[in-house]
């Protein structure tokens, strides 16, 4: 699941997935559940040999019943290649008597002149104007989500802010960049598969950070991460009064989650009711280290740097800034 929002979470994954959907939903839309249907096409539709063919048949069957109507019907049927067809015929009668094929032309071109607009072939009338606008109701939803979308991918890129100046999500960045890790080595203890820098910014209200665990071959051994947990008070950006910190092991059922809270939230009754089922909750520190453990990994967390914001809310209840060092090793080394 993890490995999925990771994915989605791409530049342009999303809008890509629902480009991708609305072809697919009208294709089989268009194809299976409410494909054209050609009721009572006429012969306009017919390749040019067939459709000689068929006027042919329309001059001997004038011969037989001496109906002008169905005479002038059959030839408007033909639509705007019926004269181009009736000089062929002329020039080659093939057994039908010359005097029959002016005749024939007489009553058709007196009677009626031929469209020049090829007819359309009917459709399902009220079915069809239905399907028109299931479609386009359906096009205008799949637009809608994409615009969305793109809102979203500028907004977390971009920020709010004016041009030129850095948002949220590039300064933590920067800080988890420019952020010394610790060497373990140096402690005695052995190198961590994997070592990363996190920071969470005031601003990076998508924040939600996922890593892969893999061993020097390649192997997969899990994943972790940390997110937004719990939010304080109202309005943009929105104030972080809690992390959610995890651990997942593919060897392991159950994945480990604590959930760092700020001073404010671990002391309020109603944040720590709602927080609990998630995970143990532990109150974030200066330097604190958390260690979460699942059948085969071990992750520790380490709170380089913290600093709450300042506002009207109550004092140290949101994180400004929030650097956590992640560092996992297989269990029991």
């Amino acid at each position: 699941m993890q490995a999925a929002q990771n994915f989605l979470k791409r530049p342009f994954v999303f809008p890509v997935i629902c480009l991708i959907l609305g072809i697919l939903v009208g294709l089989i839309w268009g194809w299976w559940i409410d494909p054209v249907k050609f009721v009572d096409a006429t012969p306009a539709y017919l390749r040019a040999d067939l459709q000689e063919d068929y006027l042919r048949m329309a001059i001997r069957s004038f011969v037989a019943d001496q109906s002008a109507d169905k005479a002038i019907q059959r030839w408007q049927d033909l639509g705007p290649n019926a004269p181009q067809l009736l000089a062929i015929i002329k020039n080659d009668p093939q057994g039908i008597d010359p005097r029959v094929i002016d005749i024939f032309s007489q009553v058709v071109q007196q009677g009626a002149p031929v469209s020049n607009a090829t007819p359309a072939p009917s459709g399902g009338g009220a079915t069809a104007s239905l399907s028109t606008w299931v479609i386009s109701i359906a096009g205008i939803l799949i637009l809608v989500v994409l615009l969305v979308a793109a809102y979203i991918f500028l907004r977390r890129l971009l920020g709010k802010r004016g041009s030129g100046e850095p948002t949220a999500v590039m300064q933590a960045a920067e800080i988890s960049r420019n952020t010394e890790k610790t060497n373990f080595e140096d402690l005695g203890l052995a190198p961590p598969i994997t070592q990363t820098m996190t920071t969470y910014m005031l601003g990076d209200d998508l924040y939600d950070e996922s890593f892969s665990i893999d061993t020097q071959g390649g192997e997969f051994l899990g994943e972790y991460g940390v997110g937004v947990s719990e939010t304080i008070g109202v309005g943009d950006p929105k104030k972080v009064t809690a992390l959610e910190i995890w651990l997942f092991d593919k060897n392991d059922i159950k994945t480990a989650t604590k959930v760092l809270m700020s001073s404010h939230a671990f002391s309020d009754a109603g944040i720590r009711g709602r927080l609990e089922p998630k995970g143990e909750l532990v109150l974030v520190e200066p330097q604190k280290q958390i260690i979460l453990e699942t059948q085969t990994l071990q992750l520790l967390a380490t709170v380089v740097d913290l600093q709450y914001g300042q506002g009207p809310l109550p004092a140290n209840s949101y994180f400004e800034r929030l650097t956590l060092e992640l560092a996992i090793w297989p269990k029991g080394s």
